[in-house]
């Protein structure tokens, strides 16, 4: 696990020692000492670095969201009520008034609880909340005009600027609201990654009466080796007619249309002479998961045409898939050595290349985020994005900048595939 930390250079000290109780994840660090870094030294860690969570304060995440993948996990560090509440503690510590006082960064709310809390009047205390538009000759400014003789800030440029006449006390979240957060983003990684890492079996097999079941196996176990969709399996023999696939769970559903059809059956029909079933499992163990897969098989052998079922250990059932009409267009033996020799040069596996020239042509032209084309291949939406870097690294996808795919949340970066003008002619 991989915790990317977004933090002014003066606070680094304070972080580092809000995680040295993190354990089991390794940290990349951003440091800055003004705003206009933020974007370009976020951005460089996110092409350099494969980074499964973000942690960074409001401002550093107002600055660099536009480079942020929307489905990467982030964390923004907002100020508790605690800090406040020690903040304003220090000030009184040092003989000063507690009102009256302008604060900035703190919702209005976290004024309210702590203030009430201190038996503070409210009608003494001017508070301006966090606005992603603020900049710090407006907070500056801000302070100023409500002329306190007390200033709470969350801001350094604040701090190192000073208010004429007030004294200036520093809340930057405390070491403990620092810890909470960035355990609370371990967690959700975590969680994150255990789901993206459920894997499936599914069991392939020959039909019984196949008149030479050894060598109609043989052709099935190539036949799988050789489809890009399958490219990144594990695939081994499993006895006399069955041979058994692991792959994720997001593969499984992509080659089959989301349990609709699977056209490889189809193929290992045209090409074997063989009627060929295939059955999948979905549960908590490998074990479960290739029991669950036999059982799906031995129902499909009881439909009249070849087709596949899904069983997952909750019960579902879902079935029969077809064998559907359209056999494979591109195989990884169609490119010959032009995509063997590229496919090593990027460091890719022949068949992944070849089922991104597939996809690159199906997608005519359009531009596709990171996380569709995990989805398209089947891989994790992590693995999509280290994907695009590496293609972006030989020039194999053009970056064609940000869309908001939906009302909310961050807009997504975009890519055109480039791989079938790279792959050298015959």
């Amino acid at each position: 696990m991989v915790i990317g930390l977004v933090v002014h250079a003066s606070h680094r000290p304070r972080f580092d020692a809000a995680s040295r109780t993190l354990t089991g994840a390794s940290l990349e660090w951003v440091t800055y000492e003004h705003e206009p870094e933020i974007r370009p030294l976020v951005g460089d860690l996110l092409r350099r670095k494969r980074v499964d969570g973000l942690l960074l304060g409001p401002v550093p995440y107002a600055r660099a969201r536009e480079v942020i993948p929307a489905d990467l996990p982030v964390t923004v560090t907002r100020p508790a009520p605690l800090d406040l509440a020690l903040a304003w503690g220090r000030a009184l510590a040092d003989g000063g008034p507690a009102v009256p006082v302008s604060i900035d960064t703190f919702g209005q709310d976290t004024v309210d609880e702590v203030a009430d809390a201190l038996g503070l009047d409210r009608a003494l205390i001017d508070a301006w909340p966090f606005d992603e538009a603020q900049t710090v000759d407006d907070i500056v400014a801000f302070h100023r005009r409500a002329a306190a003789p007390l200033v709470i800030s969350v801001r350094t440029g604040v701090i190192a600027a000073g208010v004429e006449g007030a004294t200036v006390v520093s809340a930057q979240p405390e070491i403990a609201t620092i810890r909470a957060e960035l355990h609370q983003l371990a967690l959700r990684v975590k969680s994150k990654q255990a789901d993206e890492l459920r894997f499936a079996a599914g069991v392939f097999l020959v039909a019984p009466n196949s008149p030479d079941p050894d060598r109609a196996r043989i052709g099935l176990m190539n036949l799988l080796l050789n489809t890009p969709e399958f490219a990144d399996c594990w695939i081994e023999n499993r006895d006399r007619r069955g041979v058994v696939v692991f792959a994720h769970r997001a593969l499984f559903e992509a080659v089959t249309h989301r349990w609709v059809d699977l056209n490889v059956l189809a193929r290992a029909q045209e090409t074997l002479g063989v009627r060929v079933v295939a059955g999948f499992g979905i549960g908590s163990s490998a074990r479960t998961c290739v029991a669950l897969a036999e059982r799906a098989a031995a129902r499909a052998e009881q439909e009249p045409v070849p087709g596949a079922y899904l069983i997952e250990d909750s019960g579902l059932v879902i079935g029969p898939m077809g064998a559907g009409g359209t056999a494979l267009t591109f195989t990884y033996r169609s490119h010959d050595e032009g995509l063997e020799g590229l496919a090593a040069e990027v460091g890719l596996s022949a068949g992944t290349l070849s089922r991104l020239a597939a996809i690159e042509r199906g997608l005519a032209g359009r531009a596709v985020s990171p996380g569709e084309l995990a989805a398209s291949l089947g891989i994790t939406d992590p693995s999509g994005r280290r994907l695009i870097r590496k293609l972006s690294e030989r020039g194999l996808v053009v970056d064609e900048g940000s869309a908001q795919v939906s009302r909310k949340g961050r807009p997504t970066r975009l890519y055109r595939l480039a791989i079938t003008s790279a792959v050298p002619a015959p």
